[in-house]
């Protein structure tokens, strides 16, 4: 296969900040805290976005974007389809993996742990909190299933709007929220020579140890 775009050569140097054990936060979630501040105070696109890697009973893995929507002292919290591709992974395997990577600050931070569902009434608080047109999305879309045409979207985006003429939609019976409880988090500040600060907090005895790893 012959390339057009040279890619091997695409690289550059990395050395806005750097990044030391003994001075991170002792708390994993209050260093995390701090780099989303950075990260918001900088005005960079979507800084709550972030990569969540899932994996089936067979260890096939899946990748998608989704949004985080709160931080809570033990851990983090997305929405979704509870039908989708990436629930269904969940309910067999609740291991999962959140990367964010914020590359206007050389950034990077990596987290694993157990995902499970958040209450019915915090999912129904954040979701009558949504704007009127993504409520109708939701319950138009049975997310990850397979349809027809864009066409047949739009006529169910159709028919929900129509149901409840701008009335309040009730939470769906398939939509609401996770809660990624990590035992591992890792930073990643890029450095020059390919020489990254990473730390990495590994959780025992509801303790969290600190490390350095080697880039």
């Amino acid at each position: 296969m012959t390339n057009h775009v040279n890619i091997k050569d695409i690289r550059r140097s990395y050395s806005l900040k750097e990044l030391n054990e003994s001075s991170v936060k002792k708390d994993p979630f209050e260093q995390f805290i701090l780099w989303m501040d950075d990260t918001i105070k900088s005005k960079i696109l979507d800084p709550s976005a972030v990569i969540l890697a899932t994996a089936n009973k067979k260890a096939i893995p899946s990748i998608r974007v989704v949004l985080l929507k709160e931080i809570e002292k033990d851990g983090l919290i997305f929405y979704t389809n509870y039908g989708s591709h990436k629930a269904k992974d969940i309910t067999e395997n609740p291991i999962a993996s959140l990367l964010f990577f914020w590359k206007e600050l050389e950034r990077q931070v990596r987290l694993t742990g157990k995902v499970e569902k958040i209450f019915q009434k915090k999912s129904e608080e954040y979701f009558q909190s949504r704007p009127y047109d993504s409520q109708l999305g939701a319950v138009a879309s049975r997310q990850s299933s397979i349809i027809p045409s864009r066409k047949y979207l739009e006529q169910k985006f159709e028919e929900a709007k129509a149901k409840y003429k701008g009335g309040k939609i009730p939470l769906p019976s398939f939509w609401g929220g996770y809660i990624l409880r990590p035992f591992e988090f890792e930073f990643w500040q890029g450095r020059e020579s390919r020489l990254h600060d990473r730390v990495s907090y590994i959780k025992k005895n509801n303790n969290w140890k600190i490390v350095r790893l080697a880039p």
